[in-house]
């Protein structure tokens, strides 16, 4: 890769009118979609035909793409390095030469005194991360971590020792089921565009849903049932459900008795948590429990409790998703139409996988910074636990960080405590961040290297594991219209100016895409006519008597998990009631629209006209008690923190709670439409960037408390 030259641009200059098939980059779904290009511009954007369960649907987000590209007032265009202190706002126009040199000679400088472990990298994970690990990888840093531990860590460790796989190991067949219980996964706003549209067709013909959580959302307004349980007592619920299906012997013996092991340890250990006794910890009236689960005994196994999407929740919430997971694996919904089903990689299809860009590359010697794999061998050691990375750079222990890049991902957005996280970052050397956004982190980096919106850029190619495993292509429909670029040329250039160029010879994405479809039998051509290309005519099945694949030590469903016994964790934990709260003392919960993706929309022109504030709700009875009343202003507050927020008067949040959309209270004076609106949540988590579930490492976000009071009271 030439050390000046831009990437080559392929069939972005044609003139006339032309379909590319490609991927959506406003939220991390990554929908398939078809952009219609004409002379140049982009002129409609729709989801991707080719894909059936897509079609051409798009959600709101989606649609906003063409505000993205086209609007300046909300991203970087061209390379910028800081001159004044972190977080003024002071920056100086740089070329792409200067701008890399400068990382460059930082990031070996680095390396020189520390060597590559003492380089960190996050991103928000998905489908192209093979890219920034195989950067890693060929510096020799082993210091890769993505968004997770804000996200689905707890459900994925939870997964991992029930049945040897990650979260992402069984997906849920929604369009066969008969009975869904959702656990503040909110589908109809946290939306998947896949996955609500199965989730609608479902309830239409009949199925139920159960929805369960303090707050109710639109997917309780879709609900058949609706429990506002207390915060943070969803595990009390969890096991007193096992209790009724246990000792009224609903669960399936046949599946039982061939795929798991430890029923007899959970049924002692289950005996006192009764439908009675959950009653005076969730607020569920137990005859409800019982109707409940003989409901879903009818329906099994075409039923399922879904484990969670973010379950990063309160301290026991890896219990609350394991516990969601072991009622489906007793009610034998695994590897059933309706119920749960194994992801089926290309293997299971009998094709060769992706190409990886690293399979060239020596595995690097260092242990992780975060003591994942190792340390905390319970922990997955593929992303890590970001927040013990903010730990290593405050102590120096086990070792030094120097460098830190956030490739696309935001931190002082997503983990609790900013004031507390520049702390730590203060003590880098370097921080790089590489958006197409003015992001909080980008804003307190050192330098901003622009990358191009997904209309503007490729990317290299994803397999995506499922009962057809699928090939996925984000193709570029327009040139940039600023000086940004893809990320593949971003760490292409950066590993060549650190000694790693022989890693990434590539001079165009065609380049990588060949490399990464070598013995696939898939070419490009075949992926640029359809966007997406299944590796498997009909759905895969595994044979449910003798077929199934779990990676546990034993091949089975381990209730006891050896995996949790070798690291000293109790695979079954007493439940923990949340403490007492004070009379203007709240627990802070946060959640999504179906407007924003979190924090990167808030700038969106047409986003913004459609929702541009946060009020945070307040149940009626509670605000009488403190004299407020609808539309007044409160001050919210934390030790060290408080803002100022407008009143939503509701029944439908739980009393002992207060809630706030994510996103907003953007401190980025550039996104002017964004700044200022709002009360940022993760402010007001003052002191929970270390506090985690010891059990699921992930970032216990809804310990937090919060005071309220009518402003100027």
């Amino acid at each position: 890769m030439n050390k000046t030259q831009a990437p080559n641009v392929a069939n972005v200059a044609d003139p006339g009118k032309r379909t590319v098939y490609s991927m959506c980059g406003m939220c991390a779904v990554r929908c398939p979609i078809q952009v219609e290009v004409e002379d140049g511009r982009v002129r409609w954007l729709q989801g991707n035909e080719n894909d059936k369960a897509m079609g051409a649907s798009l959600c709101a987000k989606g649609a906003a793409g063409l505000s993205l590209l086209y609007d300046d007032d909300q991203r970087p265009l061209q390379p910028l390095i800081r001159v004044g202190e972190r977080g003024q706002g002071q920056w100086r126009q740089a070329s792409w030469d200067e701008a890399l040199d400068y990382v460059a000679q930082k990031l070996q400088k680095v390396i020189d005194a520390h060597g590559a472990k003492a380089i960190a990298l996050s991103d928000r994970g998905g489908p192209f991360n093979d890219l920034t690990k195989s950067f890693l990888k060929a510096i020799g840093s082993p210091n890769y971590f993505n968004h997770d531990c804000t996200c689905g860590r707890n459900t994925h460790h939870a997964a991992l020792s029930l049945y040897g796989l990650g979260r992402k190991g069984l997906s849920y067949d929604i369009k066969n089921t008969r009975h869904i219980v959702l656990y503040g996964r909110n589908i109809i706003e946290s939306l998947q565009v896949k996955e609500a549209k199965d989730f609608m067709k479902a309830m239409a013909a009949g199925a139920k849903c159960t929805y369960i959580d303090p707050r109710a959302s639109l997917t309780a307004a879709k609900a058949t049932r609706y429990w506002q349980i207390r915060p943070n007592t969803d595990y009390a619920l969890n096991l007193a459900l096992i209790h009724e299906v246990i000792y009224n012997e609903l669960y399936d013996k046949e599946f039982c008795a061939r795929w798991v092991s430890g029923l007899d340890e959970l049924k002692t250990f289950v005996a006192p948590y009764t439908a009675q006794w959950q009653e005076e910890h969730t607020g569920i009236p137990a005859a409800e429990v019982q109707s409940f689960i003989r409901e879903i005994a009818a329906d099994a196994p075409k039923v399922m409790f879904h484990a969670g999407w973010m379950t990063a929740r309160h301290m026991q919430s890896f219990y609350s998703s394991r516990t969601a997971s072991i009622l489906n694996v007793l009610f034998g919904a695994i590897e059933t139409p309706g119920g749960l089903i194994f992801a089926k990689k290309a293997a299971d299809a009998g094709r060769k996988p992706l190409r990886s860009l690293g399979e060239p590359m020596p595995k690097p010697v260092d242990q992780r910074v975060d003591g994942c794999g190792w340390k905390y061998s319970h922990f997955d050691a593929g992303p890590g636990l970001l927040h013990l990375l903010y730990e290593a750079m405050e102590t120096d222990q086990p070792y030094h960080v120097g460098a830190y890049i956030c490739y696309r991902h935001d931190p002082l957005s997503a983990l609790p405590d900013p004031e507390a996280q520049k702390k730590a970052l203060d003590r880098l050397d370097l921080l790089v961040a590489i958006d197409v956004n003015y992001s909080e982190t980008a804003w307190y980096a050192d330098v901003i290297l622009p990358e191009a919106t997904y209309l503007e850029r490729a990317n290299i190619l994803a397999l995506k594991d499922g009962a057809k495993p699928t090939i996925q292509m984000r193709d570029q429909a327009v040139a940039p219209l600023h000086d940004t670029r893809p990320a593949w040329w971003i760490f292409g250039q950066l590993a060549s100016r650190l000694g790693a160029g022989q890693y990434f010879n590539f001079q165009a994405i065609e380049d990588i895409w060949a490399y990464q479809l070598e013995g696939t039998g898939v070419d490009i051509a075949q992926l640029r006519q359809r966007g997406v290309l299944s590796l498997a005519d009909q759905p895969i099945m595994f044979d449910r008597a003798e077929g199934l694949k779990f990676k546990t030590p034993s091949g089975k469903i381990e209730l006891v998990s050896s995996r949790l016994s070798q690291a000293g964790i109790e695979s079954f934990a007493p439940f923990q009631p949340p403490k007492a709260l004070a009379d203007d003392e709240f627990r802070l919960l946060f959640g999504r629209s179906s407007v924003h993706n979190h924090a990167h929309t808030a700038n969106n022109p047409l986003l913004h006209e459609i929702l541009h504030d946060n009020p945070i709700w307040v149940h009626p009875r509670r605000a009488e008690a403190l004299g407020l009343a609808d539309g007044d202003e409160a001050v919210v507050s934390a030790p060290g923190y408080s803002a100022k927020a407008k009143v939503k008067l509701t029944p439908w949040i739980h009393p002992d709670a207060v809630f706030l959309l994510h996103g907003f209270g953007r401190t980025v004076p550039l996104q002017k439409r964004a700044f200022g609106n709002g009360v940022a949540d993760q402010r007001l988590q003052v002191g929970l960037l270390h506090v985690y579930d010891p059990a699921g490492g992930a970032n216990a976000l809804c310990e937090a408390t919060v005071r309220l009071a009518r402003a100027g009271k």
